[in-house]
């Protein structure tokens, strides 16, 4: 058996994208799972260049149980931020340019996730708005 989850796309436009994540674990929980494949988002509308990496604008979340640690995927994944078992949060980083993606070597543009001390029965829920970039 495996965690249930799932992802859903809310909005994938020219600038902004936008997707649901859930989890509900069997206590096996998820490493480096990739998230967001920056290169499957929407290219730009005026140029139609691919979608090379994305920036993280905000988080709003809930964890039962488990905690989740989101990263920059790389050659040596980079942490982007960590959410908390057992919390609930808005996090908005829009008043400023956003949390960028400063992997180095290896650098793929894309966000994975990896449990933390997931167990039977524990649930996430987490939505995530991100910004594109290109080129």
């Amino acid at each position: 058996m495996a965690d249930a989850v799932a992802t859903q796309t809310i909005q994938d436009d020219g600038k902004t994208a936008i997707f649901r994540f859930t989890n509900v674990s069997d206590g096996s929980g998820e490493s480096a799972v990739v998230k967001i494949d920056a290169s499957a988002l929407s290219p730009d509308p005026m140029t139609n260049a691919a979608c090379t990496s994305v920036t993280i604008q905000q988080i709003y979340y809930v964890t039962i149980g488990m905690g989740v640690k989101i990263f920059f995927d790389a050659t040596t994944d980079v942490l982007a931020w960590q959410l908390q078992s057992d919390w609930s949060d808005t996090l908005d980083f829009t008043g400023f340019t956003g949390i960028p993606n400063n992997s180095g070597s290896g650098k793929t543009g894309d966000i994975s996730f990896t449990t933390v001390g997931a167990g039977s029965g524990d649930v996430y829920n987490i939505v995530m708005q991100v910004s594109k970039s290109y080129g």
